[in-house]
């Protein structure tokens, strides 16, 4: 596939991505996609297969680019927890940006998906779950690296902050002020952040 071919496949992709994640699935429309991509249907159906096809590559391409958001920002930081605490003050300012959804777009898809769409609904699961799994896995880290109470379920961490996570995003949809968004993400970042400081606190003490 020529470079120009990859180009314009990731533009389209991009194009899909904004308006699956703004209108839904079901909303949206093959006229729709034919006016957002400039394509005919023709040739959106053997670039693609079919509508499902493209909403499961555009699922692909958003994943991938939330996952990567995440561990940019992981990266800056030698202490996992103090990471997502940074991740979440990130998502504190959802209301400051022009996105087509504030809400995730694999929520969206989960809420509404139904049995005949289970394929595209089994991605969004396997998606939502690989989250989990990452989250799990840093509480895991910080609990190694001697940052997390020993005592604490690094599953139960994991879970209970992707459910924070969607429900910040949820709350971001809301016509509320940017500054009361930043105001709740402050306080999940500080709630990871008072866990590494506990565990510190007490490493200092042992020793």
């Amino acid at each position: 596939m020529s470079r120009a071919t990859l180009h314009n496949r990731q533009d389209s992709l991009d194009r899909a991505l904004q308006l699956f994640w703004q209108k839904g699935f079901h909303a949206t429309s093959l006229k729709d996609l034919e006016k957002a991509l400039d394509m005919r249907p023709g040739s959106i159906y053997a670039a693609f297969g079919s509508k499902d096809g493209l909403f499961q590559e555009a699922l692909d391409y958003y994943a991938r680019k939330a996952m990567v958001e995440l561990e940019r920002t992981l990266s800056k930081h030698s202490s996992p927890l103090l990471g997502l605490a940074a991740y979440l003050r990130l998502l504190g300012g959802l209301r400051d940006e022009e996105l087509p959804s504030r809400a995730c777009m694999l929520v969206k898809s989960l809420l509404e998906l139904g049995e005949r769409e289970q394929s595209a609904l089994q991605k969004v699961e396997s998606m939502l779950a690989g989250m989990e799994t990452h989250f799990i896995k840093c509480f895991t880290e910080s609990q190694r690296l001697g940052e997390l109470n020993s005592q604490l379920d690094p599953v139960r961490l994991g879970r209970r902050l992707q459910a924070e996570v969607m429900g910040l995003r949820a709350f971001a949809q809301r016509e509320v002020d940017s500054s009361a968004v930043h105001d709740v993400a402050e306080d999940m970042a500080l709630s990871l952040e008072a866990l590494y400081s506990d565990a510190i606190n007490n490493k200092v003490e042992t020793n």
